[in-house]
């Protein structure tokens, strides 16, 4: 450690502040471990969120030193932090595993920010905890460097998402095939409790606590559910509602989770735990990218039943809170959870009706935008720009969109079904349509090819160059940059699938 960080003292009042009010701790005792970080030898900030600090009411000038150096890698824990692994189990790829828990991150503590909105400060690849396991509780510089990218595209894109506050290297090598840089990652969200956190407690038929944090998750997330005439039904139909627009996004834009496992699904309804996921280039369904995902249970096509499956989970966990009948419960519950299917579809429908430039609904629809699915299918088109230059075709420009159809046949015979729907909706070469439509079709993702670049110049020469390049674009993913066309390219043809990896 420098002789700068020995110095430093917890209680010292030059320490940036936080002015944490931690719910969680204060109410759920019996939910968690307290925990303090493992100590880290040289950190170093990589990264700091300027931008999400503001939001915190946090001071990123004084973040961005030593001390929150420090505080980011968990050598020291800022004033009114109350340090804690939280409890909760899961279905990992359709087994339960009845106790996981927070094996490498620990939550410091809760900000209410500018927008009064809590959030939750959590540092990832603290070291271990009860939870651990046979894990080192430990993260390398890379995955850390991922969830940072795919997080702060995703929110640029208009997904609920937990985002990245800083990255930290801590000096010291991890071991997983072969020994890497060791980094930190602080995690900013509406909350960590995920479906898993009520299998927990449900699993062990302690439904007093099931109950307990119900109430704790309508008060902070769903509170229009306390009034209701049944609220824990009522709590249900909400996760589910937030859930399914959710994941109606992630399609919307071609992203592929890669885990979406029950301890991976948040009650608040943000995207969570970037590991093996990716964007799609060309449009195929069953596309999957995550290297233990051996038999496309999370592949892109799959998502949308996955959803409905583990809201099942969760609707499990609240059958005697429903109602004191079982059978009356759960019959009430299983009419909910028969209904997130079309929650879902409502919610990928308007979202594709905007990304082909419809603003008015018509019988016909749903066909209409599967057909230029299959046809993307069938062309070998690349998801994100074929989606982007309709904008053009609505210009009168149709040679951009053509242009990515290895073959057209499909395309041609879709496009004049295309015109003839979108006129009516007052589309025209003059018209805001084709503008509207860029506001929703992104020009820019974390193209697979592009994070691999940054990532590995980060691990093996120490370049954080390219990441911070990226982190440019990928904020900024409608505008249509000069000079930026290798973003905004889909990677060469590989001669293996592209694979991700959890990073654990």
């Amino acid at each position: 450690m420098s002789q700068q960080a020995e110095h430093l003292d917890p209680t010292d009042s030059d320490l940036p502040a936080f002015a944490f009010d931690n719910s969680f701790a204060r109410e759920l005792e019996g939910f968690y471990v307290a925990q303090p970080a493992a100590k880290v030898p040289e950190p170093r900030l990589l990264l700091l969120n300027r931008g999400l600090a503001a939001e915190l009411g946090l001071d990123a000038d004084a973040l961005d030193s030593d001390a929150g150096a420090q505080i980011f890698a968990g050598n020291i824990a800022p004033e009114g932090a109350a340090p804690l692994a939280q409890a909760y189990a899961g279905h990992q790829f359709g087994g339960f595993s009845p106790q996981l828990g927070d094996g490498r991150a620990l939550l410091l503590g809760e900000i209410v920010d500018a927008h009064g909105q809590r959030r939750d400060i959590q540092l990832k690849g603290s070291g271990r905890t009860p939870f651990s396991r046979s894990g080192d509780g430990k993260a390398a510089l890379g995955p850390v460097l991922r969830e940072y990218l795919i997080g702060e595209a995703m929110h640029a894109l208009g997904v609920p998402t937990t985002r990245a506050l800083a990255a930290v290297a801590t000096g010291e090598p991890v071991y997983r095939e072969t020994a890497l840089p060791g980094a930190v990652l602080t995690r900013v969200s509406a909350s960590h409790l995920r479906v898993g956190t009520f299998q927990f407690f449900a699993a062990r038929q302690d439904f007093d606590k099931v109950r307990q944090l119900s109430d704790y998750a309508i008060a902070r997330h769903h509170p229009a559910a306390r009034d209701a005439e049944n609220p824990y039904l009522a709590f249900f139909e909400a996760v589910a509602d937030v859930q399914a627009e959710l994941v109606a996004q992630w399609m919307s834009i071609g992203f592929i989770h890669g885990v979406m496992n029950t301890d991976n699904m948040t009650i608040s309804g943000e995207t969570i735990d970037y590991g093996p996921c990716a964007f799609m280039d060309a449009y195929a369904p069953e596309t999957v990218f995550s290297s233990i995902d051996t038999h496309g249970r999370y592949a892109y096509g799959n998502q949308p039943p996955i959803l409905a499956w583990n809201l099942a989970r969760l609707a499990e966990c609240l059958i005697p809170l429903v109602d004191d009948d079982r059978d009356t419960a759960v019959e009430i519950l299983t009419e909910a959870a028969n209904k997130v299917a079309g929650k879902f579809q409502a919610a990928w429908l308007a979202r594709m009706r905007a990304k082909i430039g419809l603003v008015d609904e018509v019988d016909g629809d749903e066909e209409l935008v599967h057909d230029l699915l299959d046809a993307m299918h069938s062309g070998g088109a690349d998801f994100t720009l074929t989606f982007r230059r309709l904008s053009a075709a609505v210009r009168g420009d149709l040679d951009p969109l053509r242009e990515l159809f290895s073959d057209t046949a499909k395309l041609d015979a879709w496009l004049p079904r295309w015109q003839e729907r979108i006129e009516p909706s007052g589309a025209s070469a003059d018209a805001p349509t084709a503008d509207k439509m860029d506001r929703v079709n992104p020009v820019y993702i974390p193209r697979n090819h592009k994070v691999e670049e940054a990532l590995e110049a980060a691990v093996e020469r120490s370049d954080l160059g390219p990441v911070k390049s990226m982190l440019d674009v990928v904020t900024r993913p409608f505008e249509d940059v000069d000079g930026q066309d290798d973003y905004a390219t889909p990677g060469p043809k590989l001669a293996a699938p592209y694979q991700t990896f959890c990073g654990t």
